[in-house]
């Protein structure tokens, strides 16, 4: 039952990646060598996203939902950050930036709901460079959310 939401997930994922980005940008995408970085980044994104969303149930019907919904509202992050360091399009960098802040809001929202501690507050969205991937400063805090899978 898991396995099959976690494929809605990534089919819903999908064409709402393609209904905003439309099909005249997905026309004029730049050659495969020079978007790897940015490919690699949101693979890495989706990958730890789906593996971070497989919580055992625990009868618990709230925790359980937030323990799925934080890594998938956290990949949303990760993405959009992703697209902060490669895109080029300024409509689209400013809907990165407003879904990395609606989403660590609503993370908040569900960490506060069931009783746990907010996470330190982070830096807005700004950066435009491509950043190294070993740079921590870049990196995600994944750490946050793996306190809410279930043993």
């Amino acid at each position: 039952m898991v396995k099959n939401f976690v494929t809605l997930i990534r089919i819903a994922i999908g064409l709402a990646l393609v209904a905003v980005i439309g099909p005249a940008a997905l026309a004029q995408t730049p050659s495969p060598a020079s978007e790897a970085p940015f490919i690699a980044e949101n693979a890495a994104a989706m990958d730890k996203m789906m593996a971070d969303m497989n919580v055992k149930p625990t009868g618990d019907a709230d925790r359980d939902f937030v323990a799925m919904m934080i890594p998938h509202h956290q990949g949303a992050i990760d993405m959009a950050r992703s697209l902060l360091r490669y895109g080029h399009n300024e409509q689209l960098r400013r809907l990165a930036q407003e879904i990395i802040v609606t989403q660590q809001q609503e993370i908040a929202t569900m960490r506060l709901a069931i009783g746990q501690p907010l996470p330190p507050a982070t830096a807005a969205p700004t950066e435009s460079s491509p950043a190294p991937a070993s740079d921590p400063a870049t990196m995600p805090d994944h750490a946050s959310h793996n306190s809410m899978h279930m043993k």
